[in-house]
């Protein structure tokens, strides 16, 4: 492992940083009080995340992408691990904690969740991130 590994947060979410849910999501969410250091990175920026998780095949279009160590989660997966490390704070997170804590539920509503991201994006006029094109 190199220095600039050992030194890196051992969590790691990328998302879209033009959409407006996502941003609200990562906000609401609370990530750092809870949980400790995350690292928070936009998947429409270039970047050493982005570049791992186009050559692993991970469509950022389709769902954003969490690190825990050195694994990654992608979609409904990691909507369901970030729901099992709340701590229930506030309102929105206990809302969440309980919506996603169990798999089966969090991989039916993901493609909703999913497609209402695309429809937003749409009538704001942003393109899709094409991480896997470019």
């Amino acid at each position: 492992m190199t220095p600039q590994e050992r030194s890196r947060p051992p969590m790691m979410l990328v998302y879209d940083g033009q959409c407006p849910m996502c941003r609200q999501f990562v906000r609401l969410q609370r990530l750092r009080r809870d949980v400790g250091e995350v690292e928070l990175v936009d998947a429409r920026q270039e970047s050493a995340a982005r570049r791992e998780l186009s050559e692993r095949g991970i469509d950022l279009d389709e769902g954003f992408a969490l690190r825990i160590g050195e694994q990654w989660m992608h979609g409904s997966e990691a909507l369901h691990r970030l729901a099992l490390m709340s701590t229930g704070s506030g309102l929105f997170n206990r809302l969440m904690a309980r919506l996603f804590a169990s798999p089966s539920r969090t991989a039916r509503l993901y493609p909703w969740l999913r497609a209402g991201r695309a429809v937003l994006l749409r009538l704001l006029r942003r393109g899709p991130i094409d991480n896997l094109r470019r």
